[in-house]
C-alpha cells in the first residue's frame, strides 16, 4: 500500500527536515491538473486509523507552531493534503475525520500560543519527535 512510502516520506522530509521546497512551474502545473474523482467505494476503517488520526493532529499542531515561530508558510498543510489524497481516496468520512484531526491539532495550539515562545518551540520539537515515532511504527507494523 502507499502508506509505507508516504509515512517514510513524512518521517524523512516532514518530521526531521526543516526546509521548505520551492515549487517550480512544472509542479504547479501538475498540481492544477487534477484527474476526475472516481465513484465512491465502500468505506472500511483501516486497522491503523487511530494512529493516522493522531498523525493528522500532529501535522496540524506542527503546521501552526512552525508558522508561528518561523513567520512563514511551511509544507505541513501540503503533506496533510497528500496524506488525504492517498489514504482516503473516495472515502469522504475517513477524509473528514482526518481533516478534523488536523484542524483540532492546529486550533489547540492557536488557542494557546499567539506568539513564539520557548515553550512553543519545545512543543513543536516534541510533536515532531512523536510524529516521527508514530510514522515509523505505522510503516513497520502496517506497511506492505
Amino acid at each position: 500500500m502507499f502508506l509505507r512510502g508516504l509515512l517514510l516520506s513524512l518521517t524523512v522530509s516532514a518530521l526531521f527536515l526543516q526546509t521548505t521546497a520551492e515549487t517550480g512551474a512544472a509542479e504547479k502545473k501538475k498540481a492544477e491538473e487534477k484527474p476526475a474523482a472516481p465513484a465512491p467505494v465502500e468505506e472500511k476503517p483501516a486497522p491503523y486509523d487511530d494512529r493516522l488520526l493522531r498523525m493528522a493532529e500532529i501535522l496540524g499542531s506542527v503546521h501552526y507552531l512552525r508558522n508561528l515561530c518561523n513567520g512563514r508558510e511551511t509544507e505541513w498543510r501540503q503533506l496533510m493534503t497528500d496524506l488525504l489524497a492517498e489514504e482516503t481516496r473516495n472515502e469522504p468520512k475517513r477524509a473528514a475525520a482526518l481533516t478534523a484531526g488536523f484542524n483540532r491539532g492546529y486550533r489547540s495550539f492557536a488557542a494557546t500560543y499567539t506568539k513564539c515562545t520557548p515553550q512553543a518551540v519545545a512543543a513543536e520539537g516534541k510533536y515532531r519527535a512523536e510524529g516521527a515515532t508514530l510514522a515509523s511504527e505505522i510503516a513497520a507494523r502496517f506497511g506492505n
